[in-house]
């Protein structure tokens, strides 16, 4: 019989397990991991409400896409054009980007697998007499080392052509040059902290249901447990 099974620590370690998830994906497909140098509109290009010159922009590269403005002289507008810079895994712009991409895709498939167990343990606890809970917080942390080394290697490819266009001839390994870091890699950085709490907070999800005042509840035949 399936007894659903509420604790707040359970429910906790649910919601941020999916969080942590959606912010690595989120991270992992956004351009804004590199801002780069400010790019001053042609003396051309004038705003014809204002009669000066439109402001200077600052162009985005992510680790396979980039987001650029361009101009509509005709209508006197600028639009920002985002997408991929890589048709396919051999274009993205550095190796070392291209390990970040494999490292962080495998963490995040990972912890997207996690995030959807994650919800069927208020009626799953256990498989193969192995907590589930347990099974997850492992996998977590596997997922997090995965994305420490997908982190540790990215600015290794700051050096790359496409992040020199982006960030000035000074950019090289582990320098920007006259770029900064966008909100993505930031968000991944935080995503990666997380996930390691949610790692070692999946111990307390397993005390949670399987405490005493559980099993007193199942042993008065109840089916849904609520517990604070």
């Amino acid at each position: 019989m399936c007894h659903v099974i509420v604790t707040c620590r359970s429910m906790l370690w649910t919601l941020l397990s999916i969080v942590v998830a959606f912010a690595e994906l989120i991270a992992f497909m956004s351009a804004d991991w590199l801002i780069g140098k400010a790019k001053p509109s042609s003396s051309e290009e004038v705003d014809n409400r204002t009669g000066g010159s439109q402001e200077p922009y600052r162009p985005t590269l992510g680790i396979y896409g980039r987001c650029t403005r361009i101009s509509h002289m005709q209508f006197s507008r600028r639009d920002t054009l985002c997408g991929p810079y890589a048709e396919n895994f051999s274009e993205i712009a550095s190796g070392f980007w291209q390990a970040t991409a494999i490292f962080l895709a495998m963490g995040i498939m990972i912890l997207c697998t996690v995030a959807f167990v994650s919800v069927f343990t208020m009626c799953v606890q256990s498989i193969m007499k192995k907590s589930i809970f347990n099974v997850c917080g492992l996998l977590q942390g596997i997922a997090g080392l995965f994305l420490i080394l997908g982190l540790i290697l990215y600015p290794a490819g700051w050096g790359c052509q496409k992040a020199i266009s982006y960030c000035g001839p000074y950019a090289s390994a582990y320098k920007l040059g006259d770029c900064s870091l966008g909100w993505a890699f930031y968000t991944a950085i935080g995503g990666t902290v997380l996930t390691f709490i949610c790692a070692v907070f999946s111990a307390q999800a397993e005390i949670a249901t399987s405490s005493d005042k559980v099993q007193e509840e199942i042993e008065e035949g109840k089916n849904l447990i609520c517990l604070l």
